[in-house]
């Protein structure tokens, strides 16, 4: 019993296949017909009280099906008229007497009315509207799908809630571009039924005159009644299925039923119906009658001022509420007495930006500003290039700031600070610049990079480009700017819970080795501290699969982190190498012997690690000969790269660190084999 409930639909197909072969007796007829209707009045009812088109998403299919069923008993109904003298049953003899009343004239005349309606008016707007609806759906996806992923980015949503935006979004397209294809299905519909009434009354005249079945007159009206009893039954359900065909896809900006929908916005506005009563009124003046148009206009009349007296009266009531409410919110005092709220102020923002006033146009979407859609694909990006997703940005206005200044700040403290003109476009000067081609601008200095750069006017644009300056739009500036802090402060982003969700998704792929791995050789908090070690470097996270088999291999033995670092580093030298090398070649400045020979000897070890403890005017020896390289090194490159012996490299970083903490370094086990190594230099003392 219970799969054939799962499988009712498919039945009830087969049964409606069955009906266009099989002959059915007149009872069972009468049932289906009667089914039909009761089916037809339940779907335009359910389209009425649904809130949007998708609570209702099967009905293009259930379009189909019905058209289907109304299709198969017109045949069923055709074959027992034509062989049954005009029989088919108790429901179509009873609706053709019931219409006709004795004239066939006015029943042929009233079935044509309800055809024509049908097809002319339901039909056709409908089919309109929903081929209008799917244009639309499909070429506002994109503004929709660029809305979720700027509310995700702004942190309005959560993943979860973007992932249901997103899946409605595509619902809707899909269904509304159903919804112009079955549209069709009513039409076509309303067209066979004014063919098969025609095969109906003049196959009936043929086949009770050859039958000899009476005289014409009795055969004329023993097929009519017949004829217009089945068509009606055919109709009447079309008919409901075509408002219904309407409804749904008519229902755009409704947040409730149709019913309370109609109830809430006509008596809204309660001085339109005292205004329309009054109107009415005067059309007993031209001739119409005094009885009925008194009757309308009093009931309009009637309504609005009785819906005035109650908006009055809401109004007053809520008037005395109002100030207690107010002083109550604003109440500092108040309000705080709330632990609740407290707690409130407590929470930080992983990454925040505040703007000047002046600049509010390039974060405002109402004014064209772009900036969240920037942030979201900066987001991709460094996911791809990186591993890692960088928490949401929020954004705030803020006085306290020049109008022309914006401020970024990691966990509520501020570590950047710019000025953009948001009607200046920033140039830079290209490496050669003849004097006679300069352009005059306003100084300033480019925040991410600090390099020497001009603000100028959008008329200069054109001569800048010839000249060739390179020009960096406002936005396009802070978003660099905002890009390489979270470049340089990764790891301090990278919290305990996004290492979990890192590792959650890796399960999804490899349960084995996060199974092997954590808790039971490290722990999340160990695992996190590595991933840190290796964002400070500007090394890639990507690959958690290898560094985990890392981790699974040495973590039991070596219990410190900074050398399952070295270890990690080492797994993933390929990809080390991929990002500091360029053309498969790779510049750097190494260390003299003698040097590493001081550094490796300075090394104490303790339980929890080990630390360098050098004399300080051998620590200011070292770093005068390595800036003196660096210096020479700049020259040749961008990013310096210094590179090391494995058991030096981790120590000379941190001494790096303290004083040059964008060098590079190295180890020769860093290095992929593949990569040609150019020395600028040597490090010595």
């Amino acid at each position: 019993m219970r799969a054939l409930f799962d499988n009712m639909v498919a039945v009830f197909i087969i049964i409606i296949i069955a009906l266009l072969i099989i002959p059915l007796d007149t009872h069972v007829l009468d049932f289906m017909f009667i089914m039909n209707l009761a089916l037809s009045l339940v779907i335009l009812l359910t389209t009425m009280y649904i809130k949007e088109a998708l609570e209702f998403s099967i009905f293009p299919s259930l379009l189909l099906v019905t058209t289907l069923f109304r299709l198969g008993l017109n045949v069923s109904s055709t074959r027992s008229i034509l062989t049954h003298a005009g029989y088919a049953g108790e429901v179509i003899k009873t609706f053709g007497q019931f219409v006709i009343q004795g004239n066939v004239i006015v029943g042929l005349v009233i079935f044509l009315i309800i055809v024509l309606v049908q097809f002319i008016v339901i039909t056709k707007g409908a089919e309109r509207v929903a081929e209008v609806a799917a244009r639309f759906n499909l070429d506002a996806m994109p503004g929709k799908q660029m809305a979720i992923d700027t509310d995700l980015g702004s942190g309005l949503i959560d993943e979860e809630e973007a992932r249901r935006r997103r899946s409605n979004i595509q619902r809707s397209a899909d269904f509304f571009g159903s919804m112009d294809g079955a549209s069709k299905f009513v039409k076509g519909d309303a067209i066979i039924s004014i063919v098969i009434t025609f095969i109906n009354l003049l196959g009936g005249f043929v086949v009770g005159m050859v039958n000899n079945e009476g005289t014409f007159e009795t055969v004329a009206n023993t097929y009519s009644i017949s004829t217009v009893g089945d068509g009606l039954m055919s109709q009447i359900p079309a008919l409901l299925i075509s408002v219904a065909t309407g409804m749904i896809v008519t229902r755009s900006a409704s947040e409730e039923n149709l019913n309370l929908d109609v109830i809430r916005q006509f008596t809204s506005q309660p001085l339109i119906l005292v205004i329309a009563g009054i109107t009415m009124m005067f059309l007993t003046m031209i001739g119409f009658p005094m009885l009925q148009v008194s009757m309308v206009s009093f009931i309009l009349i009637g309504l609005g001022v009785a819906l005035l007296r109650r908006q009055r009266l809401v109004a007053a009531t809520a008037a005395p509420a109002g100030p207690a409410v107010t002083e109550e919110v604003t109440s500092e005092v108040s309000y705080y007495k709330n632990l609740d709220n407290v707690y409130g102020l407590l929470a930080v923002d992983p990454i925040g930006m505040e703007f000047g006033y002046s600049l509010l146009p390039l974060v405002d979407e109402h004014s064209g500003g772009n900036f969240m859609d920037r942030v979201v694909m900066f987001r991709k990006q460094f996911a791809d290039e990186m591993g890692m997703v960088i928490p949401s940005v929020r954004l705030k206005d803020s006085s306290r700031i020049n109008p022309n200044q914006y401020e970024i700040k990691l966990k509520g403290e501020t570590v950047a600070l710019g000025e953009v003109l948001i009607d200046h476009y920033l140039a830079l000067e290209p490496a050669e610049m003849p004097e006679s081609e300069e352009i005059d601008g306003i100084a300033t200095v480019e925040p991410a990079f600090g390099m020497a750069a001009i603000w100028i006017s959008e008329d200069k644009k054109l001569k800048a480009e010839l000249a060739g300056y390179t020009l960096i739009d406002p936005t396009s500036v802070i978003i660099t700017h905002l890009s390489e802090i979270i470049r340089t402060h990764a790891y301090e982003l990278l919290t305990r819970q996004e290492v979990k969700k890192m590792v959650e998704n890796l399960r999804k792929k490899n349960e084995t080795i996060v199974e092997d791995t954590i808790p039971g050789v490290v722990t999340l908090t160990e695992l996190q501290k590595i991933l840190r070690n290796l964002l400070r470097e500007g090394v890639p996270i990507s690959d958690l699969e290898t560094i985990l088999e890392t981790l699974a291999d040495y973590g039991s033995v070596v219990k410190d982190n900074d050398m399952l670092t070295e270890y990690v580093r080492q797994a993933l030298k390929r990809t080390i190498t991929h990002r500091f090398s360029e053309a498969g070649q790779m510049k750097v400045m190494s260390l003299d012997g003698e040097l590493e020979n001081i550094i490796i000897g300075s090394v104490k070890k303790m339980e929890g690690g080990a630390y360098l403890a050098l004399e300080p005017d051998t620590i200011q020896r070292i770093i005068s000969a390595t800036t003196e390289k660096l210096n020479q090194m700049k020259a040749v490159v961008q990013v310096p790269i210094v590179l090391t012996s494995p058991v030096v490299r981790i120590y000379f970083k941190k001494l790096l660190d303290q004083f040059y903490p964008e060098v590079v370094v190295l180890s020769f086990n860093d290095i992929d084999s593949g990569v040609q190594i150019q020395s600028l230099g040597n490090i010595a003392i």
